[in-house]
């Protein structure tokens, strides 16, 4: 998927500029890369970077990537977005789920963004829809709540039999009502399954069901 995000990116700049075919304009492209945290993931950074040199993009020759890592504390992410606007970058590329995309989208409403994987855009207010995102901000999606109930189909599928499911997630990977749908989903999912459920306290990391 990260890959694709560096190839998403060169269609995103490619639009504003009206630039078609695999032409380039001759300045330097410039991308701010807002993620939470960088060292967590640094073969999802060479995918995306591989994405990039896909469509003739290497950095240090004919691009230069700003970035900025909140280093686990979400509340720097408003800051570290406005700095990379105020660098007059190209494009603004987003990892670690809905919130850098939030705040990259509060910082600007020209500068194209493009996110990868926030949950649930369109409750979560980055996009209109899937289909058409609308403004400034576009990127993938790969779990939302009308999903969870068909993953613990499938679970049960795959393994017959199973009774009780613990369900894992990050707290403020996603915001609190997308989070409070898919536990609200897992447990509708559970029930209709014929499963038991259990609700955790609120500073709970992990939900079984």
């Amino acid at each position: 998927m990260w890959r694709f995000l560096g190839r998403a990116v060169d269609v995103r700049v490619r639009i504003p500029r009206g630039v078609s075919g695999r032409s380039r304009a001759p300045r330097l492209l410039r991308i701010g890369y807002l993620g939470d945290p960088l060292a967590a993931g640094p073969h999802v950074l060479e995918a995306f970077r591989q994405g990039l040199r896909d469509v003739g993009y290497v950095e240090g020759r004919n691009v230069v990537i700003e970035y900025r890592d909140a280093e686990g504390k979400p509340e720097r992410l408003p800051a570290l977005a406005a700095e990379l606007v105020a660098l007059k970058i190209d494009v603004i590329v987003t990892g670690g789920g809905t919130p850098p995309a939030l705040a990259a989208k509060q910082a600007t409403k020209t500068i194209p963004i493009v996110f990868a994987s926030a949950p649930d855009p369109v409750t979560d207010g980055l996009v209109t829809s899937l289909a058409r995102p609308g403004g400034n901000v576009t990127g993938s999606s790969n779990l939302n709540p009308e999903l969870v109930g068909k993953c613990l189909e499938q679970l049960t599928q795959a393994v017959p039999g199973v009774s009780r499911v613990a369900v894992l997630w990050q707290p403020g990977f996603m915001d609190e009502r997308t989070d409070k749908d898919m536990l609200k989903a897992a447990d509708v999912g559970a029930r209709a399954l014929g499963s038991g459920s259990q609700v955790p306290s609120p500073n709970a990391r992990k939900r079984t069901c």
